[in-house]
């Protein structure tokens, strides 16, 4: 029988295996779905795809990069930092790729974890560290079944399809689709960009980081540290407008400011691409490059809704009932992913044959979003509401580790066979997060986003600083949890 069983390879995943095992928790295996390591990072390969938290924030604090090139590091240089990570700490033959999780199951004294080629594996604890953008969400649309063009999800890309010259519909406005649709506009032969919500863009401070930059970095590491502790505190402050919807209409102001100069002269175009909702309560995006696309001669932005898709375009229907054709040869979806019940879409079964299912029948719900009643030695790591607007989603990852490994060491501590969460102090714990949640900007402007689940609840983000959350997480309060003999 494993000690850990670790579930993922990307952040969370490698996060988890190289602190278990600076702790002596050595006894470990990472089961990953896909070929290679990275997560989301080895599935996001669409052209223009980078990160929008700066590198040297987006990093692990146990293994800095002086080698960032890049304010904003892209995907290539995001997946050879998570490569690096795994051969610094020697984790490569503790990952077995190739292996998808189908469910576990708790027999009161360990989990047994089911893969899809029928085997079994045997773990005292199991952290799951599979995210959130992994599974893609594609809208149902009468009729997509049946077109003949190329059709596929940003998550998905299909890089053997040429796209030059070709009509293209892209659907969606997403964080993805800010980032590729500048990508591949100058290459296309027309781009329709299908728009329901315009998003909030602000401009992106991307730059290019010297050689001497990097050259000071690798010989004095504490100026690298500094530098990630000026971002740290610089996001940190961005929390107050999330928090305080007036103080955000002020930033606000600055989208209107850049959406306005950039179409300057175009009227009926910045009409459209303004956002109708208060700024915040969805997704705020990055880019210097994604407003400027919008303005090329061979690009569109339609925001008539989309009826159905035919065997050679997707048909619109504008207020009046009347329909318009517009015949392309290639969909691409830039609508995000399914965020808000991953993990209960497997087949996971707790204490007393509960399944995870029926537990989150109401929404997904942990305690600091790392514990489920219930659930006995199992850890969500990027777990409910552990999602940031304003951060690194690494530092939560590193903070939630913290949480586990105490969880971990009371369990010895106690020679106990496991630890389990109360649900009372679950519960409180949710009813807090969501008493905030109503407060602050995501639940004003009467915006929809992918951060709700179907009962209109957040159970996605983080409402508040996350130097809060370090402190929460940083030691384990032995009254919200028991002991399993």
């Amino acid at each position: 029988m494993l000690d850990t069983l670790i579930v993922g390879s990307g952040f969370a995943g490698l996060g988890a295996a190289v602190k278990l095992d600076e702790a002596g928790r050595r006894d470990l295996l990472i089961l990953e779905k896909g070929d290679t390591l990275g997560g989301t990072w080895r599935d996001n390969v669409y052209p223009g795809c980078a990160c929008d938290v700066e590198s040297h924030l987006y990093s692990f604090s146990f293994f800095p990069n002086p080698e960032w090139t890049r304010t904003f590091a892209r995907q290539p240089e995001i997946r050879a930092y998570l490569e690096a990570t795994a051969d610094r700490y020697r984790l490569r033959d503790r990952i077995r790729f190739g292996v998808h999780v189908t469910g576990a199951e708790w027999d009161g004294n360990a989990w047994d974890v089911r893969t899809s080629d029928g085997e079994t594996l045997r773990a005292r604890y199991v952290l799951f560290g599979t995210g959130a953008l992994h599974d893609p969400a594609i809208p149902e649309i009468e009729g997509l079944d049946r077109f003949r063009g190329a059709a596929f999800h940003s998550a998905q890309w299909d890089h053997g399809h040429d796209l030059a010259g070709k009509r293209v519909a892209v659907i969606g406005t997403g964080a993805s689709a800010i980032q590729f649709v500048p990508a591949i506009a100058p290459e296309v032969g027309r781009l329709t960009l299908f728009q329901r919500t315009a998003p909030w863009v602000l401009p992106k401070p991307d730059r290019p980081i010297p050689e001497r930059t990097r050259r000071a970095f690798r010989r004095f590491p504490l100026l690298q540290r500094l530098q990630r502790l000026s971002l740290y505190w610089r996001h940190e402050a961005l929390v107050l407008g999330f928090l305080h919807p007036t103080v955000m209409k002020v930033v606000q102001r600055l989208g209107l400011a850049y959406l306005h100069t950039v179409f300057a002269g175009d009227a009926e175009l910045r009409k459209k691409v303004t956002p109708t909702f208060t700024m915040g309560c969805k997704r705020i995006l990055m880019s210097n490059d994604y407003y400027p696309a919008l303005r090329r001669d061979n690009v569109a932005v339609e925001t008539d809704r989309i009826a159905r898709v035919t065997e050679t375009g997707v048909i619109t229907v504008d207020a009046a009932g009347r329909e318009t054709e517009h015949e392309v040869d290639t969909i691409i979806f830039g609508t995000g992913f399914k965020v808000a019940d991953g993990l209960a879409r497997m087949n996971v079964t707790g204490r007393d044959g509960v399944k995870l299912a029926d537990a989150w029948a109401e929404g997904p719900e942990a305690l600091l979003g790392t514990m489920v009643a219930g659930f006995p030695n199992l850890f969500t790591i990027v777990g409910p509401n552990t999602g940031l607007g304003h951060s690194s989603m690494v530092f939560m990852v590193e903070s939630q580790l913290n949480y586990v490994l105490d969880a971990m060491r009371t369990v010895d501590r106690h020679r106990a066979v496991a630890i389990d969460t109360r649900s009372e102090s679950q519960a409180e714990f949710n009813a807090e997060i969501q008493r905030r949640l109503g407060r602050a900007v995501w639940a004003k402007g009467g915006c929809a986003s992918w951060y709700l689940d179907e009962h209109g609840r957040n159970r996605t983000l983080w409402p508040g600083y996350t130097f809060d959350f370090r402190r929460r997480t940083r030691k384990l309060d032995p009254g919200h949890h028991e002991l399993v003999a």
